[in-house]
Parts: C-alpha cells; structure tokens; sequence
C-alpha cells in the first residue's frame, strides 16, 4: 500500500545524520499509488524531489526527479526520467552532473540511492 512507501521515506529521512530538515508532501492517488515532492536540506545544500510511484509489485516511479543543489543555486546534479535523451543507453533514464549540459547515461535511482551519493558528496567537500 502507498501508505507503506511514505513511511518507508519517513524512516529513511529520519535516519539520516546528513538531514537538517526536511518538507515532504505525499498525495495519496490510489491504494498503490502516489505523487510525493520535498526538499531535504542540508548544511550548505538542498535535494529536491519528487516521485510519482506504483507500489503495487516493487516500487515503479512512473516519473521522478531528484535534483541536488547548493544553497547559492549552484547546481550539482540532476537525475530524472524525462525521455529527451534519446540516444542514451539507459534511455529515458539520466543524470545531468555538474551543470545542465553535461547528460551521462544512468541506471534509475531511488531517494536512499541518491541520499547515499549526497552524503559521498558533502562527507568529501566538508573541511
């Protein structure tokens, strides 16, 4: 049930060190179904994102985006599933890493996925 799945984030903000707040909203469309958008914050950044999921079998995010930001607007990176990349491998799927332009092929990710990489990312920046 999607009331599972959005538990299932709860826990996995609440347990994360790296968190200094965050703003979900969860939209319940069907018994397996959800649109979920929110920003985590971060000392010094924010990951925005949203996830609209069927949880009926495994988890299937019809549409997502996750994308990591400083907190001056300096982008980071950007994954998501919007098919204009056509000539990628793992078309609709990509990331777009460092700036806008540069778009790499990648498998699709999850929020605890990408929540790892940003920990990677601020546990290497941090002094």
């Amino acid at each position: 049930m999607i009331e599972d799945y959005f538990r299932q984030i709860d826990t996995l903000l609440a347990g994360a060190s790296i968190v200094h707040s965050s703003s979900i909203t969860y939209d319940k469309r069907s018994t397996y179904i959800g649109f979920i958008r929110g920003e985590i914050y971060f000392l010094g950044s924010c990951l925005h994102f949203r996830e609209f999921v069927n949880v009926e079998q495994a988890p299937d995010r019809y549409m997502y985006v996750y994308h990591y930001q400083y907190l001056d607007d300096a982008f980071v990176f950007r994954y998501n599933n919007t098919p204009h990349f056509p000539d990628l491998p793992t078309f609709p799927h990509h990331k777009h890493e460092g700036s806008e332009s540069n778009v790499v092929p990648a498998t699709p990710p999850d929020l605890q996925a990408v929540l790892a990489e940003t920990q990677r990312l601020i546990t290497t920046s941090a002094p």
